[in-house]
């Protein structure tokens, strides 16, 4: 009996462990099965398009200068407001006149001595050695003279207006700007531009700006300088914009949207819905398939056709024809996940 009895318990052990054995690889062979994602792929191929690319920028005063006076001292008077236009050439701040004075004192005196001196020379009284020395000082304090006038009287160096004023008449100036002085008439930008544009842009290329305060309204800019190097990190390249503003419409500090036409290219455009975007940041990007497996490849946007984009890869190679692309299932993917292509091509 005890011999039946231990049997029976045995067998149920033996049918427990078969039957947690089996569950135990059904449920690896789910779980294995749930790892395999679905997705529908596109071949990339090129397209022919009129390129026009639209970049965003912030407008800056094409000139701007802090008026910091080489000199300290007490300011005696300053000339302007905040918001005043002034010309090339006008007195913005007159300084302590102390140091200016003295100067123009010595150098009176030392210009008596230079002629007493010169005279002396073209009789024979004294050495050649001496007159250079006497000259040497007259010269040193009348480039001492010119330096202390510039900075005790302070002047526009180029048309603009009054865009800020940090002290009042009789304060001492300890060195931070006193005003600061911007050209509006005459505005720039800096845009930057993905590096697999940089053999199309040109020094002289034309271009539009907008502001969506204006809307409607283009202001024409011109592409002044090309920037020679590309960011490693963005992989983009700067151009600053030379951008006319007789009418004063627009101002430094505006948010602005420039077009450039660059003709004809060869992109790739994809459907806007494969493209995703990082949470928490602007980033873009794709999945690929390679040989079944997810391939993550960071993009940034081009030009937008409807429901369709162009791509550009932020490193170069990483996107080209004959990749296939994952247009559906691509929210479900991290990188290296595996992947079951059904329903053939999009």
């Amino acid at each position: 009996m005890k011999k039946t009895l231990k049997t029976i318990i045995l067998l149920v052990a033996v049918g427990a462990v078969a039957a947690c054995g089996g569950k135990s690889e059904e449920k690896k062979a789910t779980t294995t099965k749930k790892e395999v994602e679905n997705v529908k792929v596109q071949t990339l191929k090129s397209e022919r398009i009129a390129k026009i690319l639209e970049l965003s920028s912030t407008l800056e005063g094409y000139e701007t200068m802090n008026i910091s006076p080489s000199i300290t001292g007490h300011i005696e008077h300053i000339y302007v407001q905040v918001g005043s236009r002034v010309q090339k050439g006008a007195m913005l701040v007159r300084m302590d006149q102390t140091q200016l004075n003295t100067t123009r004192i010595n150098l009176a005196s030392t210009k008596t001595e230079l002629d007493r001196v010169a005279a002396l020379k073209a009789s024979g009284s004294v050495s050649e050695q001496v007159y250079d020395q006497t000259k040497a000082g007259y010269d040193q304090l009348v480039e001492t003279e010119r330096f202390q006038n510039e900075n005790t009287f302070v002047r526009a160096q180029f048309p603009g207006v009054i865009s800020a004023k940090n002290y009042e008449d009789g304060e001492m100036y300890t060195g931070a700007p006193i005003l600061t002085l911007t050209q509006i008439n005459r505005l720039k930008a800096i845009i930057n531009i993905p590096e697999t544009y940089f053999p199309l842009v040109k020094q002289g290329m034309k271009v539009d700006v907008h502001s969506d305060i204006y809307p409607g309204t283009t202001f024409p800019a011109t592409i002044e300088i090309v920037y020679p190097t590309v960011d490693p990190s963005s992989h983009t390249f700067q151009a600053k914009l030379n951008i006319p503003n007789g009418g004063e419409k627009i101002r430094p500090g505006m948010f602005v949207r420039t077009t450039l036409p660059l003709g004809q290219i060869d992109a790739i455009v994809v459907p806007y819905q494969s493209v995703l975007k990082l949470t928490g940041s602007n980033d873009r990007y794709v999945f690929t398939n390679q040989n079944g497996t997810a391939h993550r490849v960071a993009v940034t946007l081009g030009q937008r056709f409807d429901d369709r984009i162009e791509i550009i890869p932020v490193i170069p190679g990483d996107l080209k024809e004959g990749d296939q692309l994952v247009v559906t299932g691509q929210a479900r993917l991290i990188d290296g996940a595996k992947l079951e292509v059904v329903e053939g091509e999009n």
